[in-house]
């Protein structure tokens, strides 16, 4: 039983979810009935998000030096997001353009059923940056919105660090809770295996394995466009940036998989941060390049809102000249930053998106027997995305990647 011990975390999600396909697939009712499983271990990890951004946010805002570092550091970031997304709507336009999932297939303009009722419309720019400055900052860590909190906590650390040795009683808190939160995300990671086993077993349980035969090339070209964007997109920028890419594999591993399973790249932020710092990314740098690109560099998303709404054009028989295809791009590139990390979002997005060109809603209805699968797909690639960003601007920032005073051990066996 000695080779139990020398599982890692990784080994035992893997394991959770063959188990979870094949509850699914074999037992369907009974992986329906894992839900709660799952949802309990979504709302721990969401317990996470809140105090982990505080403790992390101000407290490496406040050590990390002055505000001019920091707005540095904020547009380089902007500056890695709107090439990393454009780059991906470039892929995903090429990808569906070439493989032509939806020839062959027809949409009834008429046919609304299985459109998700209620679908709100996609907010603009205006409404984005409107939306970031919380004016309740109680009511936004209750609503757990990501993008609130950054803003509200990056100010909150700028404050400290401009009020200097004043400040450090609050600082001292926000590290000691930090630091906290990493010991209670260690915790809850231990119930990992046992979410991702239910999140899967539900997933195939409702939808089935047969969902692929109908629309398996839609997933198919999904999964080949994310993969070529990993490779050459974040691959490169790895290679240029010289972070130990074997490294920083090991880093992203883990939380890349509770991504992936769960569908939620939110379940996945407290373990990304933490292996992260570890990885030797500053707390300054990780704790605000992480959570920001939650709402301003959703690579996967972007790339699949560019493929999903040229699909649905060729199963309708419409065809969209180049240059309508090139607006449809920077329209994109604007409305995609208004995609929240939960599971589904996309859809919001691309509703509007449809609209917008006088494509079919109905199309949605064709799409959401597979979302569920395209949607892991596309999660994982935004927060591998966004761990890539977080080290690419702190190789830009001078810091040595390289040479970090302490190792990597995210392989430690659960037991241990």
């Amino acid at each position: 039983m000695n080779w139990l011990k020398k599982l890692t975390l990784t080994h035992w999600i893997f394991i959770a979810l063959v188990v979870g396909i094949l509850i699914g697939n074999f037992f369907p009712e009974f992986g329906k009935s894992l839900s709660p499983v799952s949802n309990i271990f979504l709302r721990l990890i969401k317990s996470i998000v809140a105090l982990l951004l505080f403790g992390t946010i101000v407290s490496g805002i406040a050590s990390g030096g002055e505000l001019k570092t920091m707005g540095r550091i904020a547009l380089k970031s902007i500056a890695y997001f709107e090439v990393a997304t454009t780059l991906a709507l470039v892929i995903g336009l090429v990808a569906v353009n070439v493989m032509k999932p939806g020839a062959g297939l027809s949409i009834q303009a008429g046919n609304t059923s299985g459109v998700p009722a209620g679908l709100a419309k996609p907010a603009t720019f205006a409404e984005i940056l409107e939306h970031a400055v919380p004016a309740n900052i109680f009511d936004a860590l209750g609503r757990n919105d990501v993008l609130q909190m950054v803003v509200f906590f990056f100010l909150f650390g700028a404050a400290c660090a401009a009020i200097g040795p004043k400040a450090k009683p609050v600082v001292d808190l926000a590290a000691a809770v930090a630091e906290v939160m990493f010991r209670y995300t260690k915790y809850v990671m231990y119930l990992a295996p046992f979410g991702v086993g239910a999140a899967i077993a539900v997933t195939v349980g409702q939808h089935g394995l047969g969902v692929l035969q109908n629309l398996g090339k839609l997933v198919g070209t999904l999964y080949l466009a994310q993969i070529l964007f990993v490779v050459l997109v974040l691959g490169t920028a790895l290679t240029i940036a010289r972070v130990p890419i074997r490294r920083f594999v090991r880093a992203v591993r883990e939380p890349f998989i509770l991504a992936f399973s769960t569908a939620s790249s939110e379940a996945a932020l407290p373990l990304a941060l933490e292996n992260m710092e570890r990885f030797g990314v500053p707390k300054h740098i990780v704790g605000f390049v992480l959570p920001t690109g939650y709402s301003f560099n959703l690579d996967g998303s972007t790339l699949y809102l560019a493929l999903a709404s040229i699909f649905v054009a060729q199963a309708a028989g419409v065809s969209l000249p180049l240059s309508t295809q090139i607006t449809m791009m920077l329209t994109l590139m604007l409305t995609s930053k208004g995609v929240a990390a939960v599971p589904r979002a996309s859809l919001v997005i691309l509703s509007g998106t449809l609209e917008t060109f006088h494509l079919p809603v109905a199309g949605i209805a064709l799409i959401l027997g597979v979302d569920a699968l395209m949607d892991m797909c596309r999660t994982s690639v935004n927060l591998l995305g966004n761990c890539v960003a977080s080290a690419v601007v702190a190789q830009w920032e001078g810091v040595d990647l390289k040479n970090t005073p302490e190792d990597l051990e995210i392989g430690e066996a659960i037991g241990a």
